[in-house]
């Protein structure tokens, strides 16, 4: 077993042999393969102080139960997916419409064979960060499982650690064996994860992984399970929100009374953290390293993304969670509060929360179908909003 141990996250593209999926070029440059070295290790160090629990009495009735539920509800990527699926039609105008690509002049340029190969770019970059930030809720998870201070959060993060296992599997099993292509992990998404990981602090762990990164990732994989044509991506992405959800939750419920018991500075350290989580989080959203492989402005691509309906709507959507999970455990504080109104987001934070638990959503048993009856609802609601959007400045340019 060969490892290579390196100073910080590689930053080129890996591609595999035998992937379901065609690709157009695959003779991709500055890659690197598994020919290269078994294993590519960074190392991180924290200053984890661990704890042991000799009180083994299951103090909360709700933890107890979500962790009950990660028992029952376990799946297997080998068995619960059929991969043997073919690839659907991919409408590249509307994915070019959703973007706001269709008339960028560095979009228009490329032949119909570069555009193929630049969604494919795309759709692995966006499920490369899913699959970089599965791994980083693996390590947190586990160092939770030392440091939680309590036996239910203990029982909790073990049953977590495995859900986390299952999510780095799958995620990597699409990448590799339906796509082809691995994009080295965002270097915003990475900022994050690094400072989760180093803080001596348990419930900062907490907070950035439970309440902020996994909050958005809800909402991210909602959106990928309502826009994607891949009935394979469907069901990936059903299987781990149900997952994810139990995480969020059970975060909630955890840290509600700890926070609200701590003195107001430290609440306030708590608050900053959580904001700057969630503008460093808005930046990952944005693929500009597909943008620099194809030889564009990064910063004019990026942009003009930015600047697209449905990229700027989606951005905030992100955060339907995460702004009034904050506000339960008490992290909204009056010094905090104008600045996520700066962000746009503030309007979230009296919608319902994760803290009220929806027992019948979680305990429903497992069922593929579900995913691929799914309405689209949210792309739905995007194409009705724009085309609103688009009559009304219509309308201005004509008066």
């Amino acid at each position: 077993m060969k490892i290579e141990w390196t100073e910080s996250a590689p930053r080129k593209i890996q591609t595999f042999a035998g992937a379901d999926r065609p690709r157009e070029n695959p003779d991709l440059e500055d890659l690197l393969t598994s020919g290269d070295v078994d294993h590519i290790a960074e190392i991180f160090e924290t200053p984890l102080t661990g704890s042991y629990n000799w009180n083994y009495t299951i103090q909360d009735d709700r933890i107890k139960k979500l962790y009950d539920l990660g028992k029952q509800l376990n799946w297997d990527p080998e068995m619960d997916i059929d991969w043997d699926r073919p690839w659907p039609e991919i409408d590249e105008d509307a994915q070019a419409d959703m973007m706001n690509l269709r008339d960028y002049p560095p979009y228009m340029a490329l032949s119909e064979e570069r555009r193929k190969e630049f969604w494919l770019h795309m759709n692995a970059w966006s499920l490369s960060q899913f699959l970089h930030g599965e791994q980083g809720a693996l390590l947190v998870a586990s160092q939770l499982c030392s440091c939680a201070p309590t036996l239910n959060a203990k029982l909790y993060a073990g049953s977590q650690t495995f859900d986390e296992a299952r999510h780095v599997e799958v995620f990597n099993k699409y990448l590799q064996q339906r796509l082809g292509m691995m994009y080295p992990v965002n270097t915003h998404l990475k900022s994050i994860l690094d400072k989760i990981l180093t803080d001596r602090r348990w419930d900062m762990k907490f907070i950035g992984m439970q309440i902020v990164i996994e909050g958005l990732a809800l909402s991210a994989f909602n959106t990928t399970r309502e826009t994607t044509p891949d009935p394979v991506l469907k069901d990936v992405v059903y299987l781990v929100t149900r997952d994810e959800a139990r995480h969020v939750t059970f975060g909630v419920n955890y840290l509600e009374q700890f926070v609200h018991s701590l003195p107001q500075e430290e609440k306030e350290a708590r608050a900053q953290f959580a904001y700057e989580a969630c503008v460093v989080s808005r930046e990952r959203l944005v693929a500009t390293d597909v943008f620099a492989y194809f030889g564009w402005d990064v910063e004019d691509a990026r942009q003009r993304v930015l600047d697209g309906f449905v990229m700027a709507t989606f951005r905030n959507l992100l955060f339907q969670r995460v702004v009034p999970n904050l506000k339960r455990i008490g992290l909204m504080t009056d010094r905090i509060r104008p600045k996520f109104e700066e962000l746009g987001i503030l309007e979230y934070e009296n919608l319902a929360t994760d803290g009220d638990i929806n027992w019948a959503a979680l305990e429903r048993p497992l069922d593929t179908d579900e995913a691929q009856s799914y309405e689209q609802s949210m792309l739905a609601e995007f194409a009705k909003e724009h085309e609103q959007q688009e009559a009304e400045q219509a309308s201005s340019s004509a008066a």
